[in-house]
């Protein structure tokens, strides 16, 4: 019988220190990545997609083109600004587009070398 390809979230390093400096911890991102998978974020298209985290003080940008990886790839304050623009997105979904194509070989390099960080579900 195939095995049911596993569904992975990650967080880039970037994101982990705005993350930590927001105070919004993996739990949260993780309750976060569950409600995006079942829709409950808006979607910019191309696999790009904002949801609102910490009481609504803040927005991430996730990325997850195919649906195999979620990327945690930006994070911003609401008050600091609105929203991202379309020179952004534009970059988003050619990034969200590179990580879908990322073999596990590649993705074991980037966890290695610590460009990914795995978000572990204690469930």
């Amino acid at each position: 019988m195939p095995r049911k390809p596993t569904t992975r979230a990650f967080k880039t390093a970037w994101f982990s220190k705005a993350a930590r400096k927001a105070r919004i911890g993996d739990p949260a991102l993780i309750a976060a990545i569950r409600e995006v998978m079942q829709g409950q974020a808006d979607d910019l298209g191309g696999g790009v997609f904002k949801k609102r985290l910490n009481k609504n003080m803040h927005r991430s940008i996730v990325l997850g083109k195919g649906r195999r990886h979620w990327v945690f790839a930006y994070l911003f304050a609401k008050k600091d600004r609105a929203n991202i623009d379309d020179d952004e997105l534009a970059d988003f979904k050619k990034l969200a587009q590179a990580y879908d194509r990322m073999t596990d070989f590649e993705l074991a390099s980037a966890l290695r070398q610590g460009d990914l960080l795995e978000l572990c579900d204690e469930e």
